[in-house]
């Protein structure tokens, strides 16, 4: 099978509009796609669809971008109207986002690939009139963005088509679109909004049940706030996707001030990290607040118990001879009593006993047993701060009452010295 001079190879896709074919240029050896539509359609919706066709594919085929489809060729056979375009390996966007929502930097470098090629579309008098997923192929290692259908595009708002396009996309139009109003370069900014908020929440901006439910949404009826459906959406997002999903088209952005606000958003995200959801950061906030200071507070002490019962080395201890009680009793008739001892013999004495209290192996073991306890409370408070934020106060006050003990205790020592 043969279109003009090229040679079909195979079918690429079939819609409501025609059929998009694989086939090969002879004359350069380069592989095309085709898209097709009978001429006797175009004639039956109205005597200028066919000149409008051609004239609208030859508009198109002026606009050379990187993010827009290459058309290489227009003409017609005896009951074809064709459009010859670069032929584009990979997945259309409507592919990608069957798969749910996707990450925010890549859905915001999707848009403003697709606003690039409708800034260019635009300045140069071309609407592309039927912005959705499906006109978007995904392209190349680094994801590169080419909008597709600018040919066809126009020919979909002529009277008698109307109703066969908004059965296509009805999801996508604008409410002015819908209303069978004029349009202007303002539309395909509010099919974009629609496109982008699905690329975010993973749902129609605009759904029903019936072609009818729909319509009258997209007229009416704004969309669920795309907030609630992803709650980590920054506000600033939030504000821009409300601009272009506005009713009114005067309210809505340009495609080249869309170009520069995105570009901002994504320098302004690349500066400041992605928030966590709401969820998380209401659970996050508490756990921060009094789970850090409480961490340190009782790392510190865990520290102290380490270094006193473990770092440091018990003495050997005392040993003790034991004698009759006759000798026992002249060594302390002849033995000065505690009250009488110099104040050097009362500390080595105390010294003496401290030793043998720490090489005592029960004391030990319960010394042990209770820096186990202490991590594994530490462990708890860091991991239920959030069920209980009380405890974090009360070890606060047990700090503070410790202290004022020693200071107490400090202030007795002094004044029995005194």
């Amino acid at each position: 099978m043969n279109i003009g001079r090229y040679e079909v190879l195979d079918e690429i896709g079939h819609g409501a509009m025609g059929t998009v074919w694989r086939a090969r240029d002879p004359l350069i050896e380069r592989t095309v796609a085709i898209k097709t539509v009978a001429i006797a359609k175009l004639r039956q919706d109205d005597a200028g669809a066919e000149t409008r066709f051609l004239r609208e594919a030859q508009s198109a085929g002026r606009l050379s971008h990187p993010n827009i489809v290459t058309i290489f060729d227009v003409g017609e056979t005896d009951d074809l109207a064709y459009i010859a375009m670069e032929h584009l390996p990979g997945a259309t966007l409507r592919d990608v986002m069957n798969n749910g929502p996707m990450p925010l930097d890549l859905a915001l470098d999707t848009t403003l690939q697709m606003a690039e090629a409708l800034a260019f579309a635009h300045e140069h008098g071309v609407i592309h009139r039927d912005v959705k997923p499906a006109n978007v192929v995904v392209t190349g290692r680094n994801g590169r963005i080419k909008l597709t259908d600018f040919g066809i595009a126009h020919l979909a708002n002529s009277g008698h088509t109307l109703a066969g396009q908004m059965l296509g996309s009805p999801r996508y139009m604008s409410p002015e679109q819908a209303m069978g109003r004029e349009v202007d370069g303002r539309s395909d900014i509010f099919s974009l909004g629609a496109v982008l908020y699905e690329m975010l929440t993973g749902h129609y901006a605009f759904d029903g049940d019936s072609l009818p439910s729909i319509v009258y949404r997209v007229i009416h009826e704004p969309p669920t706030a795309a907030s609630i459906l992803r709650p980590n959406i920054r506000s600033e997002l939030v504000a821009l996707l409300a601009r272009m999903l506005h009713k009114d088209p005067h309210a809505r952005p340009d495609a080249r001030t869309l170009v520069n606000d995105l570009h901002a958003l994504a320098a302004n995200m690349a500066r400041k990290p992605e928030p966590l959801p709401s969820n998380k950061v209401s659970r996050l906030l508490p756990a921060l607040a009094f789970g850090t200071p409480l961490g340190v507070f009782l790392l510190i002490g865990l520290g102290i118990i380490v270094i006193e019962h473990f770092i440091e080395k018990p003495q050997t201890p005392i040993q003790t001879t034991h004698t009759s009680d006759a000798s026992t009793a002249s060594d302390s008739a002849s033995t000065p009593s505690e009250d009488t001892l110099p104040d050097a013999t009362t500390r080595t004495s105390g010294t003496r006993q401290s030793n043998t209290i720490k090489a005592d192996a029960y004391l030990i073991g319960l010394d042990k047993k209770q820096v186990e306890l202490r991590i594994k409370r530490t462990e708890l408070l860091l991991e239920y701060t959030e069920q209980y934020p009380d405890v974090v106060q009360i070890d606060r006050q047990l700090e503070q009452l410790q202290e004022e003990r020693r200071k107490h205790v400090r202030q007795l020592q002094e004044n029995q010295n005194n």
